[in-house]
């Protein structure tokens, strides 16, 4: 008999599972309350600034393994832009002091040993911190294990504690620490090139998703809100506003929405609490700043901006673990972001341009040592029903990668669900 999933949501997770699925054979449907996918990946045209943006900014690597399979399967490789070689160009905007991070090509970090390839004022054995990382036990921060005085700290480990698991170091939870560092920068720079959407979130990583969907018949629901899930020892069916859909024992339900709304649907399944927001402002400049294609990544210590984006003549500014700024105005926001800005992209005498400033207030969950406990598994007590979700137990922090990973996960746990139909609960 034929099976039918249901995959709800059309987030980077739930794109993910469907993209996988799309070849099995079975019946499969994608339900979106939104009237796009992507979640909050997602991509619109701005009226003030007159051009399409991103809801927020996301830094992909060449090591996150589960987005270069996502965007080889969806046909997208090519538009992610980045530099040719793994650097990382920063500023300190209190000195004026810019400095880039070469990690060198090998697995073995010999490219600590060359001082124009490292942090400025950091001594060899600073980076021995690393280790403290990969050891850390799950009550463990990442100030816990590499303290929060020093150079390398400052111009380091803190942005990218912040960038990875959108969380200060004090709070972060350090075992997420690792799978970042073993799958980028501890491979070489092969693995640790950075990379961002060339025109657009939605060109990149949702379009061409949504169209190898349509061509393999997957039908998309947009506007469609699921208000309800009905179980009897596995999913019997779920409420839409305006139908019911029945589910049988033989098909297989995808779960991949934000956690309070899963919350909300399954009152039997813990998730984690609302974290830190991530707040975002982009500036249309008066001219293009990078070549027709290129982009330009900067990392910012000492200001308001983390780091800066640039396409053209758009730059997008991220401000991660944001709570001490998201209710500020909109207008003071991006006069003090564009204060770095400028230093960054050496713009002095440029006036502050248009600006857009974008506020994800639920951005991603609390990603502390209290929290990991309760991300839950993909799997669940209903046979046919599995969650999707960069909040789920992935072990990587809720990014792309996490939530990429986490479809993929999904999809081949049903895939096996429905080549030998389970005959008992999961556990």
């Amino acid at each position: 008999m034929q099976s039918h999933v249901h995959i709800i949501g059309a987030g980077m997770a739930g794109l993910a599972a469907a993209v996988r699925l799309r070849h099995l054979g079975q019946r499969l449907t994608v339900y979106e309350a939104a009237p796009r996918a992507g979640g909050r990946c997602r991509s619109y045209h701005d009226p003030q600034l007159d051009c399409v943006i991103d809801n927020g900014n996301h830094l992909l690597m060449s090591g996150n393994t589960s987005a270069m399979e996502y965007l080889y399967e969806i046909g997208a490789r090519d538009k992610l832009a980045g530099p040719t070689d793994a650097a990382f160009p920063f500023i300190d905007v209190t000195t004026g002091r810019r400095w880039t991070v070469q990690p060198g090509k090998g697995a073995v970090p010999w490219w600590i040993l060359n001082a124009t390839r490292r942090v400025p004022d950091t001594k060899i054995s600073d980076y021995f911190s690393v280790l403290k990382l990969l050891g850390a036990g799950p009550e463990d921060t990442v100030a816990d294990r590499i303290g929060t005085a020093g150079t390398l700290y400052r111009n380091f480990w803190e942005p990218l504690t912040v960038g990875a698991i959108n969380t200060a170091p004090e709070q972060a939870a350090a075992v997420l620490m690792g799978p970042v560092l073993r799958e980028t920068f501890l491979r070489g720079a092969e693995a640790c090139k950075p990379l961002i959407a060339r025109v657009s979130l939605a060109d990149a990583l949702i379009d061409p998703a949504l169209a190898k969907l349509k061509d393999s018949g997957v039908a998309v629901h947009f506007g469609t809100r699921i208000r309800a899930i009905t179980t009897n020892g596995h999913v019997t069916a779920f409420e839409t506003d305006n139908n019911t859909v029945a589910v049988s024992s033989n098909d297989i339900v995808i779960l991949a929405v934000p956690p309070w709304i899963a919350e909300t649907l399954l009152h039997n399944v813990k998730v984690p609490p609302a974290g830190e927001p991530i707040v975002n402002v982009h500036y249309r400049l008066p001219h293009s700043v990078t070549a027709e294609g290129e982009v330009r990544i900067v990392g910012v210590v000492g200001g308001l901006a983390q780091w800066v984006f640039v396409r053209g003549d758009l730059a997008s500014v991220t401000i991660s673990a944001a709570a001490a700024v998201v209710d500020n105005a909109a207008e003071d926001i991006a006069r003090d972001c564009w204060r770095d800005v400028a230093l960054a992209l050496d713009l002095k005498d440029m006036p502050e341009p248009r600006s857009r400033v974008v506020k994800e207030r639920r951005a991603t969950f609390a990603q502390t040592p209290q929290t990991q406990g309760l991300r839950p598994s993909p799997v669940t007590s209903y046979p046919n029903l599995l969650l999707a979700g960069d909040w789920t137990a992935t072990g990587l922090p809720a990014t792309i990668e996490g939530a990429l990973r986490s479809g993929f996960k999904a999809a081949a746990l049903a895939a096996q669900r429905i080549t030998a139909p389970a005959t008992t609960k999961a556990a």
